[in-house]
């Protein structure tokens, strides 16, 4: 009877991990489109692609065509299609002459969060210069929070991007005043296919002013690299919409026209081999590519953040919390300023008529560009590779404690930091007691509330368990062994530190579920900090105890899983007892200590029992 229920419960839980496997899996699939690409081999005559193309338009009644003009180079074609569509021509004799034909996805600029709220429509004639501030002298300089969040001034007195390209892939940039000093080479409008990429929405105009704003310049607003020059490359139209082709195009194109770092505040659902070699093209080129994780609170970034060799970029607000919309999770690696309703990103950029305007945004489109711009600082300071670029800004980032859900990646973006990283090639001792002070690694009461993952009380559950074991030892002698190991660890601490590890693309809940204690589990999968009373409590450990008794060697895996329970809550009760629906006060620890006493006896019936038995 006990094998059948174990067996169930495997079965049961093999499902679940099934079924989650299979939906996160779905979520390359996920996506819009209308056209379908079909990317012919490069070893393919041109005449055989000319007989195929006619064949394809014969047969579906399509009227296949290059998607704009650098698409003839690599052989890519456009036609109408859906999803079955897709299905009969991957299964057609034209696949075997294609590299891949997959859909032509569209993306969009992250949907605006709900609560967005333009802030402030402010004009040039609203706020005086005062002389006697300190920092740049443009007029609402003191507005940008922004910009202060990250310490850019710092950054300003190693480099100001000067000599570095940013290419901004969006709805185009129009040079309103505030860009009129800055620096542009010559970009492409692949939406209309012309040279010209001007702006008809508006997002694209306020994400390059975010990137290299002209400063300095008794007017508007402030950018983080203003020396540095922007491609403006235009692949979304007047609704913020675009083509996967587009898109991977715009890629190559920045990379062969010697930008050094690119910018996508843009995303969607759908994996594409398109994209995918676009950015592995450019990366091998040297450029650095970030992009916005996305504004749907989901866990997982959109693509193209969701890329290996893209830096995706999740958004907090003017208080450093998580903006709520934001995206987390896999593809995050890092965090900067997107604004809330608390506070907004402040830039000038286009109205509905095409007139300049300083308008307060929020969204991850607005966190990308300060990413994009710290990135051209370290570049200017000398690092070339992109995962050096991204290896500076994750080392300098302000970590964030207690991160379970990739909230930040590797923390919040700080530009002072960076730059000085990049320009010593390491962070002398004055900049790292700096970073241990602002870490808060120097306060004592740092080590005793247990750090990054709990640290000390971490030890101290391993510790205990190990002593209770060692105490009911002496009363009833047993033999050391794997499992009553593994349960000791199971039960107070879990494997802790795997809750640290993010692996690309991969969901987090596996390492925060091996990094809880068995306690934990209740409330890990949610993030949430309270423990849930039926996991932090002796019932877990007394059901393991039912049904695994009569085992010869998993026994003791229960008997330690239980004496780790009681380790982990005597512990808790000391350090954070948060429990759900008993709040953190008295309550909260009597139940606790309670329930540890309880799992404790538990532990010492099951071996006394043993005892007798033997």
């Amino acid at each position: 009877m006990r094998r059948l229920i174990l067996l169930c419960l495997f079965i049961v839980g093999l499902g679940a991990a099934v079924f989650g496997f299979l939906n996160f899996q779905g979520l390359a699939a996920k996506g819009d489109f209308e056209t379908i690409v079909l990317d012919f081999r490069e070893d393919i005559a041109k005449d055989e692609i000319d007989r195929d193309l006619q064949a394809i338009a014969q047969q579906y009644n399509v009227t296949p065509q290059l998607d704009n003009k650098f698409s003839a180079q690599d052989n890519v074609y456009i036609i109408k299609g859906d999803r079955q569509r897709l299905k009969e021509l991957k299964k057609s004799q034209f696949a075997k002459a294609t590299e891949f034909i997959e859909p032509n996805y569209i993306y969009t600029i992250p949907p605006e969060p709900k609560a967005a709220g333009l802030g402030e429509l402010l004009q040039p004639q609203d706020e005086q210069v005062n002389p006697s501030l300190k920092g740049p002298n443009d007029q609402y300089y003191s507005k940008q929070w922004n910009l202060h969040k990250i310490g850019v001034e710092g950054a300003w007195t190693e480099t100001k991007g000067s000599g570095i390209t940013v290419a901004v892939i969006d709805t185009g940039i129009t040079q309103v005043r505030d860009l009129k000093e800055t620096k542009f080479v010559k970009g492409y409008d692949f939406v209309n296919d012309r040279e010209q990429a001007t702006d008809d929405n508006g997002h694209g105009t306020h994400v390059a002013g975010t990137v290299a704003q002209a400063t300095n310049n008794q007017y508007g607003v402030a950018g983080i690299a203003y020396e540095a020059s922007l491609m403006p490359l235009k692949v979304l139209n007047d609704y913020g919409g675009g083509t996967v082709a587009d898109i991977a195009e715009a890629i190559k194109f920045a990379a062969d026209k010697g930008a050094d770092v690119i910018n996508m505040s843009l995303g969607g659902g759908g994996e594409s081999q398109l994209m995918k070699d676009a950015i592995d093209y450019a990366y091998r080129k040297g450029v650095t590519i970030i992009a916005a994780a996305g504004n749907e609170n989901a866990n997982g970034a959109s693509y193209p953040a969701r890329y290996p060799r893209v830096i995706g970029v999740s958004s907090f607000g003017p208080d450093g919390e998580k903006a709520d919309y934001s995206n987390f999770g896999a593809g995050v690696d890092i965090s900067a300023p997107g604004g809330s309703a608390s506070g907004t990103i402040l830039q000038e950029t286009i109205n509905e008529n095409g007139e300049g305007v300083f308008l307060g945004l929020q969204g991850t489109s607005m966190a990308s560009p300060h990413v994009a711009g710290v990135a051209a600082l370290i570049k200017a300071k000398g690092v070339e590779n992109p995962d050096e670029i991204l290896k500076v800004l994750k080392q300098s980032a302000r970590v964030i404690q207690d991160d379970g859900l990739n909230y930040y990646g590797a923390g919040q973006l700080n530009a002072e930091a960076a730059v000085k990283l990049a320009a010593e090639g390491q962070i002398n001792f004055q900049d790292f007691f700096r970073w241990l002070r602002d870490n808060g690694y120097l306060n004592p009461g740092f080590w005793i509330d247990g750090g990054a993952i709990a640290l000390i009380p971490k030890i101290l559950m391993v510790i205990g368990s190990y002593l209770l074991a060692w105490f009911l030892r002496v009363y009833f002698p047993f033999t050391w062994s794997w499992s009553l190991s593994s349960g000791l660890i199971f039960g107070s601490s879990g494997l802790f530190f795997l809750k640290g590890i993010y692996i690309f693309d991969l969901p987090q809940w596996p390492f925060r579920v091996l990094g809880s204690s068995l306690p934990e589990l209740g409330n890990t999968l949610q993030g949430t900090g309270a423990l849930n009373p039926i996991f932090a409590s002796v019932l877990i450990p007394l059901v393991l105890i039912l049904l695994l008794l009569g085992h010869p060697s998993w026994k003791w895996f229960a008997v330690g899983s239980t004496l780790g329970v009681a380790a982990c809550l005597t512990v808790s009760a000391i350090y954070n007892p948060a429990v759900w629906g008993l709040g953190s006060g008295d309550i909260a620890r009597i139940f606790l200590i309670a329930n540890a006493i309880l799992c404790y006896g538990l532990a010492r019936l099951a071996v006394n029992n043993e005892k007798q038995v033997a």
